[in-house]
């Protein structure tokens, strides 16, 4: 049943009369927080903030890693009406102060791991400091040393603000509306510049209940959460959708690499994960690749189409295993998927599906469940929504996908000027990225406007779509296309694991390395160049040394390199 009030205190506090004894929220080494837990730490954080003066519209940050907690202290910011302003942990301690600065935070909420990162000499204003681990009120002189003893001190807090929660239920007087503000999101972006998204109560509750009109998800799924929390694709389909279902969330309490992910899956055994493309590569290239390749015969019988699909299957079902045995939904989002990569998924029959949205869209735009998933599309335009592609090639058809709908976001915070460029007289938001969109509704990502490269006779020529040809070279993890001087060039990171298998050669390897790496980037600039048009052909190809660095959802920070 649809929602009468799109609130994100509406949403919960349903949730929570309806599953109050469900597990809600987990660490994947602990015990779940009940619905019925949850709601009484909301009551909690509520009144503490209360008590220390924030009101309905003041700004509250929240920087974090992915815990329990982090939920808690959402939902209570945004369910007695102030704004919640979730920080990126990977932000460098420069740009978290500048958010703190722009928005204007009355308080933050901050984790043991990055209390370091908290300093405010060059603030106007000093936010008051409560620390997510125990949600409890820190003192702003207290250093980092003595975290540890503080946390022994106030164990008891928690216990004392919940139990004058419970006394004062009903109490904290302002209801959040519809069209209030609920969060104001900093974009990590691949250029620089973190911009305030501003997306109100609506935008995020309806996004969530459209999404699930494609995907359904119940009380007794699992979700395994990897991906940062402040980042709007994880919030919103990654936890709210999950809280509106009365479905349970994992954390982890380290980062998501192989050797704590496999362990975590095989215990939590979860039925539905989110991930970016950059996670799913890897495991392809650095585990499943090697393997149906791992002999001579393999090889010869990886070439053909029928019996790489048996291999691929095969392999999906080894996957599927590591996976805990359970998934029905595999999300994938945030950039291109490999061509190759999502071959192997979908001759696998592996449970994936791609979506495409943005953080001004709250997020999701176009997906699809994996049982119509089709090959190379991001899903069909989910409810409620009109997107539009402008001013499309009248060859190609791919033009600028716009969009406009109630989960489209109010504008950017304190940029009335930023505002006004990213909408269309009509209304629609300008995504800034190309698409094509088919007759039965299903819709193809190109690339973002600023990366298209102009061919010498005005044909366009799509840098992700490079990118993609490169990255099925098997010696590749990942690359980056960009134009220079006229000419396109690519820049190409290496599997250095594949390298010193098959080739015998490492980086430290000196001039025997330097020599075959002269060879290999000639041999992998034609193996691209026969696969793609004459007028994208690349001109260079250089080896980039050190991983590119990324943005916190692995996105390559194409600025710093182009």
């Amino acid at each position: 049943m649809e929602p009468k009030t799109f609130t994100l205190k509406a949403m919960i506090q349903n949730t929570i009369a309806t599953f109050g004894e469900r597990p809600a929220l987990s660490m994947v080494e602990g015990e779940p927080i009940s619905y019925s837990q949850l709601g009484e730490s909301i009551d909690h954080v509520i009144l503490m903030l209360r008590e220390y003066g924030i009101r309905k519209g003041d700004r509250v940050a929240l920087l974090g890693q992915n815990m329990p907690n982090w939920g808690i202290v959402y939902f209570a910011i945004t369910s007695m009406g102030a704004i919640v302003v979730p920080i990126l942990v990977d932000f460098h301690v420069n740009e978290i102060r500048q958010i703190l600065r722009h928005s204007g935070s009355k308080a933050i909420f901050v984790s043991n791991t990055h209390y370091d990162k908290v300093g405010y000499s060059d603030l106007e204003q000093d936010p008051q400091i409560f620390l997510l681990d125990n949600l409890s009120p820190v003192d702003a002189n207290l250093t980092k040393d003595k975290l540890a003893e503080y946390l022994q001190d106030t164990k008891n807090v928690f216990l004392r603000f919940r139990n004058k929660a419970m006394e004062a239920v009903g109490l904290f007087g302002t209801e959040p509306e519809e069209e209030d503000v609920a969060a104001i999101i900093y974009t990590s972006g691949t250029a620089g510049n973190p911009k305030g998204v501003v997306l109100t109560h609506k935008n995020l509750v309806k996004d969530t209940w459209l999404t699930l009109q494609i995907q359904k998800v119940d009380q007794y799924d699992r979700l395994l959460s990897i991906l940062p929390l402040s980042h709007t694709y994880e919030c919103t389909i990654g936890f709210l959708i999950p809280m509106l279902k009365g479905a349970c969330v994992y954390y982890l309490d380290k980062p998501p690499t192989a050797r704590i992910l496999v362990p975590a899956m095989q215990k939590i055994r979860p039925t539905m994960m989110l991930t970016v493309p950059l996670i799913i590569e890897k495991i392809y290239k650095l585990q499943i690749y090697p393997q149906l390749t791992a002999n001579p015969v393999m090889r010869q019988l990886y070439k053909f189409p029928p019996t790489r699909k048996m291999l691929h299957k095969v392999a999906g079902k080894k996957l599927m295993k590591t996976f805990g045995g359970e998934l029905h939904f595999f999300g994938i989002g945030g950039a291109l998927l490999a061509h190759d990569v999502e071959l192997f998924l979908n001759d696998a029959g592996f449970p994936y599906a791609i979506g495409y949205g943005l953080t001004e869209t709250s997020p999701l735009i176009a997906g699809c469940s994996p049982a119509v998933v089709k090959f190379r599309a991001t899903g069909v335009i989910i409810p409620e929504l009109e997107v539009r592609i402008a001013d499309p090639d009248p060859k190609t058809k791919v033009g600028e996908i716009q969009v406009k709908g109630p989960t489209v976001m109010k504008g950017y915070y304190k940029d009335k000027e930023l505002t006004a460029q990213s909408f269309t007289k009509d209304g629609f938001f300008r995504t800034g990225d190309l698409g094509l969109l088919t007759k039965k509704n299903y819709l193809y990502i190109k690339g973002r406007i600023k990366n298209v490269i102009i061919g010498p006779n005005g044909d366009n020529i799509y840098a992700e779509e490079l990118e993609a040809k490169i990255n099925e070279y098997d010696t590749v993890l990942e690359s980056l296309v960009y134009e220079s001087d006229g000419n396109i060039v690519a820049r190409v990171f290496f599997n250095q694991e594949v390298l010193e298998k098959k080739h015998h050669v490492t980086m430290f390897g000196g001039v025997q390395y330097e020599k075959f790496m002269e060879k290999h980037l000639i041999e992998l600039k034609e193996f691209l160049n026969s696969n793609v048009a004459s007028f994208a052909r690349v001109h260079k190809i250089i080896e980039q040394k050190e991983p590119f660095e990324k943005t916190p959802t692995q996105k390559i920070k194409r600025f710093l390199y182009q």
